[in-house]
């Protein structure tokens, strides 16, 4: 599994990548987690809103952070 975290480095952008690290320890996943800060990635993700969340590809979340409960929720639904 393949996980990004997509922001420009701000504050939301690094409380999310954080989440994520939280909930793939807690749900004891071996997933590669990435956090994309070049803008043409974030571009052609189709990402319109920062911080993006997406699993495997697909967006999962944008516009705002999940918590780390919301984003194992997110994580098992996207498996």
């Amino acid at each position: 599994m393949t996980i990004k975290v997509l922001g420009s480095g701000c504050s939301n952008c690094k409380k999310l990548y954080e989440n994520v690290q939280v909930a793939c320890k807690e749900l004891q996943l071996d997933a590669t987690v990435l956090y994309v800060t070049d803008y043409m990635e974030i571009a052609n993700a189709g990402l319109l809103r920062t911080p993006g969340l997406m699993i495997d590809g697909k967006i999962a979340s944008y516009g705002r952070v999940p918590n780390s409960e919301e984003v194992k929720k997110l994580i098992v639904a996207n498996q």
